[in-house]
C-alpha cells in the first residue's frame, strides 16, 4: 500500500513539474529519433584530441565559478583563514550540488551558505556573495552577448529573427540585473521583499504539504537577514571595485563554459559561428535558472538545440554537439565533486537550511 507521505510527495509542485518535464522530453526524443541516430554516427567520427581539451576547459570553469564568490569574500576579509585548496573544494562541491539537485540553483545557494557558515562566514554575507556571483555573471554575459549581437547584425547570412531574439535576450538580462540593484538599493524595498518572500514561501509550503506544515519562514528573521544583505550592498555600492574581480572571473567563466561547446562542435567536424553559439548559450543558461530539473537537464539541451537549429545548424550536429558536451560536463562534475561533497557531509553532517527560519 502506498503511504500518505509518498502520495503527498507525488502531488508536490516540484514532482508534478518533473513528471511533466520527463514526459515532454520523452515525446521530443521520440520525434527526433532519426536525428539522434545521425548524431550517434557523428560521435564515432569525433576528434579525440580535441575532446581531451574539454577537461582543462572544465577545470577553468570550476575554478572561475568559485572565484566569482571567493574573490569578493577575500576582499571583505571573511575567508583569509580558509586555504585556496579548501575554496577550490567548495567550488567543486557547489558545482556538483547545482547539477545533481533540482530547484534551479536554489539548492546550490543553500548548500554554499551552509558550507561557508561552517567556516565562520555569516549566512547573509555568503548569500550576498552568491548574489554578487549571479549579478556579475549576468553582466559578463551581457557584455559578451552585446558583442555577439553586434557581430550578428552585420552578418547578412544570419536569420533576422535570430538577431531580434538576441537583442531581446540582452534586454532581459539587463532588466534582471537592474531589478536586483533596484531591490537592494532601498531598505523599504528590501523589507517589502522580505515580507513577500516569507508570504510566498509559507503559502507554497502549505500547498506542498497539504496544510500539514503552516510556516517555514519567520518574517522577523527574514527581515533581519535581508537587512544584513542590504548593508553589504550599500558597502559594495560605495566601493564598486569590489565587483571588478568577480566580473573578470565571470568573463573567464562564460568564455570557457561556452567554449566547451565550441570545442565539441570542432571535434565533431561541424564548426559553428561563435556569436550564434554564445546567444544560444545565453538563452539556455537563463532558462535553466528557472528550471526545476537538476542542473536544468533536459530543458537546457532542448532550448540550445532548438535555437541552434533555428540559426541554421543541422539538427543532428546540434544534438550531437550539445549532448556530448553536457555528458562530459556532468561526468566531470560528478567525478571531481562527489568525493569532496561526501567528505563534507561526513565532517559536518547533513546541511539544514536554517538561514531565515525560526
Amino acid at each position: 500500500m502506498t503511504s500518505k507521505k509518498t502520495v503527498g510527495a507525488m502531488r508536490s509542485p516540484r514532482a508534478i513539474l518533473s513528471i511533466v518535464t520527463v514526459a515532454v522530453l520523452g515525446i521530443i526524443v521520440y520525434a527526433s529519433r532519426h536525428e539522434l541516430q545521425k548524431a550517434w554516427e557523428l560521435f564515432g567520427q569525433a576528434d579525440v584530441l580535441l575532446l581531451l581539451l574539454l577537461v582543462p576547459f572544465q577545470i577553468v570553469v570550476y575554478f572561475s565559478g568559485g572565484e566569482m564568490i571567493f574573490s569578493y569574500l577575500r576582499d571583505k576579509r571573511d575567508i583569509h583563514h580558509v586555504s585556496r585548496f579548501e575554496q577550490t573544494r567548495i567550488s567543486l562541491e557547489l558545482n556538483l550540488v547545482n547539477h545533481i539537485f533540482p530547484s534551479g540553483g536554489v539548492s546550490g545557494i543553500s548548500y554554499a551558505t551552509w558550507r561557508m557558515h561552517k567556516l565562520g562566514v555569516s549566512t547573509s554575507r555568503s548569500t550576498f556573495a552568491q548574489v554578487v556571483r549571479y549579478v556579475t555573471g549576468f553582466l559578463a554575459l551581457v557584455c559578451l552577448l552585446v558583442l555577439s549581437v553586434v557581430f550578428l547584425a552585420f552578418d547578412g547570412h544570419v536569420n533576422r529573427y535570430i538577431v531580434a531574439s538576441s537583442f531581446v535576450l540582452v534586454l532581459v538580462v539587463v532588466a534582471l540585473t537592474f531589478g536586483i540593484v533596484y531591490v537592494f538599493s532601498s531598505k523599504p524595498r528590501m523589507r517589502a521583499t522580505a515580507a513577500n518572500i516569507t508570504r510566498c514561501v509559507n503559502r507554497t509550503v502549505r500547498l506542498a504539504t497539504l496544510g500539514r506544515k503552516r510556516r517555514l519562514l519567520k518574517f522577523e528573521n527574514a527581515e533581519q537577514f535581508f537587512a544584513e544583505m542590504q548593508s553589504d550592498f550599500q558597502d559594495m555600492w560605495n566601493r564598486p571595485r569590489l565587483l571588478a574581480k568577480p566580473f573578470l572571473w565571470g568573463i573567464v567563466y562564460t568564455l570557457f563554459d561556452a567554449g566547451m561547446f565550441f570545442l565539441a562542435f570542432l571535434a565533431l567536424g561541424t564548426p559553428i559561428n561563435p556569436a550564434i553559439l554564445m546567444v544560444g548559450y545565453g538563452v539556455a543558461s537563463l532558462a535553466s535558472v528557472v528550471a526545476f530539473t537538476p542542473g536544468g537537464a533536459g530543458v537546457y539541451e532542448l532550448i540550445m538545440i532548438f535555437f541552434l537549429s533555428m540559426a541554421g545548424v543541422r539538427s543532428d550536429a546540434a544534438i550531437a554537439g550539445i549532448v556530448l558536451t553536457r555528458v562530459i560536463l556532468l561526468a566531470g562534475t560528478i567525478l571531481f565533486g562527489y568525493i569532496f561533497y561526501q567528505h563534507a557531509l561526513i565532517k559536518y553532517g547533513k546541511p539544514h537550511d536554517t538561514a531565515i527560519q525560526r
